[in-house]
């Protein structure tokens, strides 16, 4: 069973290897074997299996609510006041990811 798993890895990368230039974007699924592929390449047999499956399974961060970018927003106008900090907390809140 190990090696079938092990040669349908193998089969993966060796036809994405070959992926024609002009290929379609990458699917998430797609991006996520590559960058854990990129990840393991130290690794080697049952450590390298055992972190491929913890890193594909692994789920994506949880963007931040909205009460939580105007706590990290608030705390970081600190010192800040008027115009200036209206300006900030404008950036800072319609920014994709808090800092």
């Amino acid at each position: 069973m190990n090696k079938l798993i092990a040669a349908s890895i193998a089969m993966f990368f060796a036809a994405s290897a070959y992926a024609a230039p002009d290929a379609p974007a990458k699917n998430s699924q797609q991006s996520k074997m590559a960058s854990c592929n990129a990840d393991a390449k130290e690794l080697k047999g049952d450590e390298r299996k055992v972190f491929m499956k913890e890193c594909l399974s692994a789920k994506p961060a949880k963007a931040p609510t909205q009460q939580e970018k105007m706590k990290t927003c608030n705390a970081d106008a600190a010192g800040k006041k008027g115009d200036e900090r209206k300006a900030f907390m404008k950036e800072c809140l319609s920014a994709k990811k808090a800092a």
